[in-house]
C-alpha cells in the first residue's frame, strides 16, 4: 500500500475539525481531513432547528464545565465569539441574537458548513469522506491506514467528538486513541440531555406531557432560569438541559424546581387571605390550568382560599417554590446534545491542545473533557480550540 504523505491530518469534518483544518491549511500546511461518515458538519447542520446556533455573545469560560475550570481560558480568549462573528460577516451570512445571547443564522445552518468548506477548499485541505481508519501508529511521525490508503503526516489533530447523537455517527475513536497513546479519560456521559424520572412520579408526568413552565431549576449551589418541559418521560426544556450536565450520577440525583420564579406566592396568598376564590382557580392564573388540576389529584387545592390557615397556605407557597423531583437517570445519548468528560486537560496544553506525552497529537471540541452550557457555547469551544490546534501544527 502505498504512503500518501501529509503536513497535518485531521480526523472528524464536525466543527471543531473543520475549523483546526483550515487553520492550518491557512498557514500553508498541506492538510487532509478524514471523515468516517459521507457528510459534513452533521451537528451543524441540526443545530437550532437548522439555523445553527453558532456561538453565543456571552460566551466566556464560566460556561463551561470541565474537571480543570481554567483549561478553556487561553483558547476562548485566543479566538472568541467576535472572531467568528466577523467570519461569518465576511461571507455575508446574516444573523440575529434570539434570547440569552444565542445567535443563529437568518437562512440555514448549511451557510456556516458552505463557508467553512469554502474556506478549507480556499487554503487546499483535502477532504475525504467515507473513510474509516483502521490502524494509527507513531514513530517519529503518525502513521494512519484508512479503507482508501496509508498517511503519513507530522501532526494529527482529533476532532471525533463524542457519544451524543449516534445516529449521525457519533462514535469512541477519540477516546480509544486517546488510551492507546496512554493518555487519560475522564469518564464520558450524556449531557445537555433530557431527565427521567422514577416510576411512582411517571404518571404525573406522563399527564403533562407538552406543558411548559418558566422555572428556576436547581442542585446543590448550580441553578438556571429557564423554561421546563414535562414529557412522557420525566422533564426537558433548556432549564433541564442545563442542569443536567451538571449530575454527575443523575440516577441518584434530586432536582429543585421553583415553580413562580416571578413573584412570592407566600406574600399574595397573605394579601388575599380572605379571598372566597377556590385556590386551584387562584393558582391558575399564575400556572398552566393542566398543571394545576394535575397537582390537585395528589394535593388538597380544592377548598376557597378563606377556609385554608395560614401555616397550610405557607406550606403550599413552600412547596410551589421547592418542587422536588427524584431523577431516575437521563434518556442518554440518543437524546444528549453533547457528551461530557473525555480526554482529560491535564493531559493537553491549554495554549495548544497537544498532547503533553505525544508530541504532534492534538485533541480538540467535544472529545476533550470541556462542556459548554446550552445555547452556542459547545460550537465556540469548537472553533476556539480548532483554531489555536490549527495554529500549532
Amino acid at each position: 500500500m502505498n504512503t500518501v504523505k501529509y503536513d497535518v491530518i485531521v480526523v472528524g469534518a464536525g466543527a471543531a475539525g473543520l475549523m483546526a483544518a483550515l487553520t492550518a491549511g491557512k498557514r500553508g500546511r498541506k492538510v487532509l481531513l478524514i471523515e468516517h461518515t459521507n457528510k459534513i458538519g452533521e451537528k451543524i447542520r441540526i443545530s437550532g432547528g437548522g439555523r445553527c446556533n453558532f456561538t453565543n455573545l456571552n460566551a466566556s469560560p464560566k460556561n463551561y464545565l470541565s474537571q480543570n475550570p481554567y483549561f478553556m481560558i487561553s483558547a476562548l480568549a485566543r479566538y472568541t465569539q467576535y472572531d467568528f462573528i466577523k467570519l461569518i460577516e465576511s461571507y455575508n451570512i446574516s444573523y440575529h441574537e434570539k434570547t440569552l445571547g444565542q445567535l443563529f443564522c437568518d437562512g440555514s445552518a448549511m451557510q456556516i458548513i458552505n463557508m467553512l468548506v469554502a474556506e478549507c477548499k480556499m487554503h487546499n485541505v483535502t477532504l475525504l469522506l467515507n473513510t474509516s481508519i483502521s490502524l494509527v501508529t507513531k514513530n517519529d511521525e503518525f502513521y494512519i491506514e484508512t479503507s482508501h490508503e496509508m498517511f503519513q503526516a507530522k501532526s494529527l489533530i482529533i476532532a471525533s467528538g463524542g457519544l451524543s447523537i449516534p445516529k449521525l455517527g457519533a462514535s469512541n475513536f477519540g477516546y480509544q486513541l486517546a488510551k492507546q497513546f496512554g493518555l487519560q479519560i475522564i469518564t464520558p456521559r450524556p449531557a445537555l440531555v433530557p431527565l427521567t424520572v422514577t416510576e411512582s412520579d411517571l404518571g404525573f408526568f406522563k399527564d403533562l406531557s407538552g406543558v411548559s413552565i418558566p422555572c428556576i431549576v436547581s442542585n446543590k449551589k448550580t441553578q438556571f432560569r429557564e423554561n421546563i418541559l414535562f414529557t412522557h418521560r420525566g422533564l426537558s426544556g433548556p432549564a433541564i438541559l442545563q442542569i443536567s450536565s451538571y449530575l454527575e450520577q443523575p440516577k441518584q440525583a434530586e432536582i429543585t424546581i421553583n415553580l413562580l420564579p416571578e413573584i412570592d406566592i407566600r406574600k399574595l396568598f397573605i394579601t388575599n387571605k380572605n379571598n372566597k376564590s377556590l385556590l386551584s382557580s387562584f393558582l391558575k392564573e399564575h400556572l398552566p390550568k393542566s398543571f394545576v388540576d394535575n397537582l390537585s389529584l395528589t394535593y388538597a387545592f380544592d377548598k376557597r382560599i378563606v377556609d385554608y390557615k395560614l401555616v397550610a397556605l405557607e406550606k403550599i407557597a413552600f412547596f410551589l417554590h421547592n418542587f422536588i423531583v427524584k431523577i431516575d437517570g437521563t434518556e442518554g445519548y440518543m437524546k444528549a446534545e453533547v457528551t461530557a468528560g473525555g480526554v482529560d486537560t491535564n493531559e493537553l496544553s491549554s495554549k495548544t491542545m497537544e498532547a503533553s506525552k505525544v508530541p504532534g497529537l492534538f485533541f480538540i471540541g467535544e472529545v476533550v473533557d470541556v462542556t459548554g452550557w446550552l445555547g452556542g457555547y459547545n460550537f465556540q469551544w469548537a472553533w476556539s480550540s480548532g483554531y489555536v490546534a490549527g495554529l500549532n501544527v
